[in-house]
């Protein structure tokens, strides 16, 4: 084996070494902050421009929320390190099933295909009748 091949092979380990270090450095994601009401207003805002929020119940965790919009409502759930915003009738996240505090909305998306959101109670106690319908 000759010199040349040596400083080959070591230079291939160097760049693969180097590879594997730049792809561990890029996957390591910004940690999240829980959202707040505040920040779960600013994102709806964004996401669904124009739309006045009839309610809003944040997750206790802070990792999604659900708001209510005339007849639809609108889910803000944690998906990577980002967030995802669907829209659902209304009729259909006061139906979802709710188990061991956690509101499991099927979202019927193959991007998101739920939304798990851990609430208090659902649906809430303080729901009007103006909220209901």
């Amino acid at each position: 084996m000759s010199q040349a091949f040596f400083i080959q092979l070591a230079a291939s380990g160097l760049a693969v070494t180097l590879l594997v270090a730049l792809a561990a450095w890029a996957s390591i994601a910004r940690p999240n902050q829980p959202l707040s009401d505040a920040t779960a207003r600013a994102l709806f805002a964004e996401e669904f421009p124009g739309r006045v929020l009839d309610g809003l119940w944040v997750a206790v965790d802070g990792k999604g929320a659900l708001a209510k919009s005339g007849a639809a409502a609108l889910v803000l759930c944690r998906f990577g390190d980002g967030f995802v915003a669907r829209q659902i009738p209304w009729a259909q996240a006061l139906s979802a099933a709710f188990r061991k505090g956690e509101l499991c909305i099927d979202l019927a998306d193959i991007a998101a295909p739920r939304a798990v959101l851990a609430l208090q109670s659902w649906p809430p106690k303080d729901l009007g009748k103006d909220l209901a319908a």
